[in-house]
């Protein structure tokens, strides 16, 4: 089986990683803007081959793991030069504009819009990790415009790696990933942003941060082309969720300017509900 990887990044290159675990005598072909990070998962074997998007035609499936905005652009291109017989894989953060950019391609039978809930901060080729996968939520959206042999072939696949699968409609899957993960990764981008400018002392910061600061602010460390991409294709979303944010942030400041601390307390007391709904996932994703 001939399978392309194009982003040879965190989720691209542990994508390779299963792909050579799991598929025997499976060739994986890679795609990248990036020069070198092409030459290093060849050099790491992450991929055995390096190919052009003219190439693509030649490829029994081909998973899209570069940044969203990217995907959306290229999609339809994508699936022009594909053969009848390729099955494409997107596994984007974001899936409305994605799903509605193909939704009228000839091919669209021959595409599967996925979002693994897996990730880390860390990125590029390196970041690559084996058990990325592992017990991780697939979201799978629009399965029933997949041609059945092509799907079962996703699907099966998906679980061979650990998989959960999970199926939601594009639109239910953007509004809902806007507050658990694009806010969540705003809040660590402006922390980091409000210290680094307050405290222009680095030393002072590295001598007081506490375990408390450091998984607040990990996120922060993530990659700037993956998420400036993310938060422009679910603007929308990402602002209604600010909306929502920034007020709670606005009535906790003023309950402090009016020295209203049993407020506080009863707001913290009831935020500890989180605990029950937070009980059994990783907190490195």
């Amino acid at each position: 089986m001939r399978v392309g990887v194009a982003g040879i990044g965190l989720i691209g290159g542990s994508l390779a990683i299963q792909l050579r675990k799991t598929i025997k005598n499976v060739i994986i072909l890679g795609y990248d803007s990036s020069e070198l990070h092409l030459n290093q998962a060849l050099d790491t074997g992450l991929i055995d081959e390096i190919i052009l998007e003219n190439d693509f035609t030649d490829l029994d499936v081909l998973l899209l793991a570069y940044p969203v905005k990217q995907i959306t652009n290229q999609l339809p291109s994508v699936l022009d030069s594909v053969s009848d017989k390729t099955l494409v894989i997107d596994f984007g953060s974001t899936k409305s504009r994605i799903c509605r950019t193909i939704s009228s391609h000839p091919k669209r039978s021959q595409f599967l819009a996925t979002h693994p809930i897996a990730g880390t901060e860390f990125s590029g080729p390196f970041a690559a990790n084996k058990n990325l996968f592992d017990g991780k939520v697939q979201i799978i959206c629009e399965s029933g415009k997949t041609d059945n042999n092509l799907l079962n072939w996703a699907l099966g696949w998906f679980k061979s790696i650990g998989m959960v699968l999970k199926e939601m409609n594009p639109e239910d899957h953007d509004k809902h990933i806007a507050y658990v993960s694009h806010l969540s990764h705003i809040s660590s981008f402006i922390l980091g942003q409000t210290v680094l400018e307050k405290e222009k002392d680095e030393s002072a910061i590295f001598a007081m941060a506490g375990s408390g600061f450091a998984s607040t602010v990990r996120l922060a460390k993530s990659s700037p082309d993956t998420w400036s991409s993310i938060f422009e294709e679910n603007k929308e979303n990402i602002l209604e969720t600010l909306k929502h944010y920034l007020s709670n942030l606005e009535e906790f400041k003023f309950l402090l300017e009016k020295e209203n601390y049993k407020k506080i307390y009863e707001t913290i007391e009831k935020t500890n509900a989180i605990k029950k709904v937070l009980k059994g996932i990783k907190t490195e994703d």
